[in-house]
């Protein structure tokens, strides 16, 4: 579990495609001291498992399932990655629950500046709508954020400089793609609460 609270950025070195996935190398210096074979980790929101690592590099492979629903297998050598680590028993949850398991690929549809920061909009796949509120957290390349707007198709935050310059979305652009995980407790009450409701299953409706 994480939080999207991203603790470094890291650069990717190599992406290579093989047997219907892929192999990932990043760059992360300091950040992987003590890092095991074995060990979770999140690059752009996306739970990975170490399978080697050296000096200041980490390699993970990327299977079918995450070259389809996540951005990873668009990043190219020189691409700057966020990076947290799972969450110890008895840290702080500075941001939100976090999986690492992404719902959806979405576009930066808007970026202007907003007072010292940036106001972005990005696009909403219909099948997150009814996931996300106004107030609400959503992790946008594993950066927990907080929903700022909803309109229809699309959502907005409010990115202060912090968030800017420790994370990868400070060079966001129009027409980025990002990764998107929606509050996995809203999922869990929506399938708990359905059979009472009268409401669909996620798998009845296309989710």
């Amino acid at each position: 579990m994480f939080t999207g609270i991203v603790e470094t950025t890291g650069v990717v070195r190599a992406l290579a495609a093989g047997d219907g996935g892929a192999r990932i190398v990043v760059e992360a210096g300091a950040f992987l001291d003590g890092a095991r074979v074995g060990d979770s980790i999140a690059v752009n929101g996306v739970c990975v498992t170490i399978t080697r690592t050296g000096g200041p590099l980490f390699e993970a492979d990327l299977g079918a399932e995450t070259l389809r629903r996540t951005t990873l297998g668009q990043l190219r050598p020189g691409a700057p990655v966020n990076l947290e680590r799972p969450l110890a028993v008895g840290d702080r949850l500075g941001g939100h629950v976090v999986q690492g398991h992404v719902d959806g690929v979405a576009r930066v549809v808007e970026r202007r500046p907003d007072g010292p920061g940036w106001w972005v909009e990005i696009t909403l796949p219909p099948a997150l709508t009814r996931y996300v509120v106004e107030k609400g957290s959503i992790a946008v390349d594993g950066v927990s954020l907080t929903v700022a707007s909803i309109a229809p198709e699309r959502f907005g935050v409010s990115l202060i400089p912090h968030t800017c310059a420790a994370t990868t979305l400070g060079t966001l652009r129009e027409g980025a793609f990002v990764n998107l995980e929606v509050d996995v407790l809203a999922k869990h009450i929506e399938r708990l609460a359905a059979p009472y409701l009268g409401a669909a299953r996620p798998e009845e409706d296309g989710k």
